[in-house]
């Protein structure tokens, strides 16, 4: 299962100030940026419900030409969620409680489905008062068109236009357009496997349209080809790897039954050499014991 939270956690913090540069360029103006400092993730507990509530990411940056800080906070919603602008509200309280400083909250909807917009308000009101208006920013990536990014140099473009708004129709074509803005970027090696591995995960295709792109990278003509290929060449290998992940999973729940998710584990931590191995050694096995024996020898 893919974690959304941790992964746009990941994306976001490595390319923060590009993040507040292509949605919020505004607060560029009075922040200073190399102030900025991650705090240590927040826990809060629902009291009502028992349950635990994780803040994703929360900044705290120092005002432009002042001596003083406020906190910028961000959420990413990877599904719909009722009543989630209260939800909101309570994170903004809480936090403004414990650190007692200005807070700019904001909202990545990462899902895909919906796509009628999303409130970025909680309020509360009485027929002669209005005793609340809570307001936060709300980015909601399956109502942008992916082609207003096209001309934005910028790492989080390239990763979110995955994400964002297009016809079925144009999976390759956005794919192409990620990769293109990927490899013009210069990122270092880290960056760039960050950005191409979020645009693969999220813009998976499947083998039709692997050959569409590939056809597309060709016509197409690029400068950057070369450094395009070595990209997808490795998208490619990850699915293989993958693929052949889920085919011994399937063999050996087959051959012992079930195998528990410490196991599962273990074989989706092995190299593409040992899947190998794996697939060939697993009609030998007499039992469980012996393909965990065969596991141990791995290390």
């Amino acid at each position: 299962m893919i974690d959304h939270d941790r992964l746009f956690k990941e994306l976001i913090q490595t390319f923060f100030w590009e993040f507040i540069e292509l949605f919020l360029p505004e607060v560029l103006d009075y922040v200073t940026k190399d102030s900025l400092i991650f705090l240590p993730e927040e826990i809060f507990i629902d009291v009502t419900s028992g349950d635990k509530r994780k803040i994703d990411l929360l900044a705290q940056v120092k005002w432009r030409g002042e001596d003083s800080y406020f906190l910028i906070h961000l959420e990413n919603q990877a599904y719909n969620q009722k009543e989630f602008e209260r939800r909101m509200f309570h994170y903004f309280a809480r936090l403004d409680a414990k650190y007692l400083l200005p807070i700019f909250p904001i909202v990545i909807f990462s899902y895909d489905e919906p796509k009628r917009p999303e409130k970025s308000q909680y309020t509360v009101n009485f027929p002669n008062r209005k005793i609340l208006e809570f307001n936060y920013v709300a980015i909601q990536l399956n109502n942008l068109n992916w082609r207003n990014f096209l001309n934005q140099p910028n790492p989080v473009a390239a990763a979110l236009m995955a994400k964002m708004d297009f016809q079925p129709e144009e999976r390759v074509r956005v794919k192409l357009e990620c990769l293109r803005m990927l490899v013009t970027l210069k990122l270092n090696p880290a960056k760039m496997e960050l950005i191409s591995g979020f645009i693969d995960i999220y813009l998976r295709l499947n083998a039709t349209e692997e050959q569409d792109l590939e056809t597309e990278l060709k016509q197409a003509n690029l400068v950057e080809e070369e450094q395009i290929m070595e990209i997808v060449t490795s998208w490619m290998e990850k699915g293989i790897e993958q693929g052949e992940q889920k085919v011994i999973k399937i063999l050996i729940k087959r051959r012992f039954n079930n195998i528990d998710s410490a196991l599962e584990n273990r074989v989706n931590g092995l190299s593409s050499e040992q899947l190998e191995n794996l697939a060939d050694a697993i009609f030998d096995f007499q039992s469980l014991e012996d393909f965990i024996k065969w596991l141990d020898q791995q290390n």
